[in-house]
């Protein structure tokens, strides 16, 4: 069995969307990953399928329900399921590249899209659920991280890029971002490709690019420097 998602979403018709295509959706045509959704508004009990409640102590906007949401995570993750169930939020645990490896050697993710305001935090306290943000940013909903998410995940299953060592060179894979690349022709605009790619010691080129990374990593995002990625919590609860 491959690697399993599953996607809660008020908006199912949006799934696979990209990730039906290119090199994820050839993996998914494959099986070497799977993709379903839960649409919350199966679990309503009014006439209007509503997910959403005004929230206590006032403020602006809506918030999705316990009763709602719990009963559409409990249907994609019944009691016993392995897989960790993560809530995509701005106000969560950073995503990194660590995270991405790791779920991509489990069994595969349950991921909770969110809408207006947030859901109640009883839900995430009862469920167990890892609170993650893809980034310093506040999107209309969970729908598009939970697409770069899942495309960051599945490029890393076995056979699905085609070249181990093209993943081990990537950005973010030993703390560093990726060295410049280069090919033909080898000048362009009157801009020549550096001497080091042409000289054929390898040894060199491997000590060159490094070099490079460590350069552009110091410069963009020194932050990485010296730094661990965090990683999910690894209980997957």
């Amino acid at each position: 069995m491959g690697f399993a998602a599953s996607v809660v979403t008020i908006f199912p018709e949006m799934f696979p969307g990209a990730l039906g295509q290119s090199l994820t959706g050839k993996a998914l045509e494959r099986g070497d990953w799977s993709l379903e959704t839960v649409n919350p508004r199966s679990f309503t009990q009014d006439r209007h399928q509503s997910v959403d409640d005004t929230p206590f102590g006032g403020g602006a906007g809506m918030v999705m329900r316990p009763d709602v949401i719990a009963a559409a995570l409990d249907a994609a993750a019944p009691t016993g399921d392995p897989r960790p169930k993560i809530f995509l939020t701005p106000r969560g645990r950073r995503f990194v590249q660590a995270d991405a490896r790791r779920l991509a050697d489990g069994p595969g993710v349950v991921l909770l899209c969110g809408r207006y305001e947030g859901i109640d935090q009883r839900v995430v306290e009862s469920r167990g659920l890892d609170e993650v943000s893809i980034g310093d940013f506040v999107l209309s909903g969970g729908e598009l991280a939970a697409f770069l998410l899942l495309d960051s995940v599945v490029r890393l299953l076995p056979g699905v890029l085609g070249s181990a060592s093209s993943l081990a060179e990537e950005s973010f894979e030993d703390g560093l971002l990726e060295y410049p690349h280069y090919t033909r022709p080898a000048v362009w605009e009157g801009r020549p490709v550096p001497e080091i790619l042409l000289s054929g010691h390898h040894a060199r080129i491997r000590e060159w690019r490094r070099e490079q990374a460590k350069a552009i990593t110091a410069a963009r995002r020194p932050d990485l420097i010296g730094a661990k990625n965090v990683e999910l919590h690894p209980e997957g609860h």
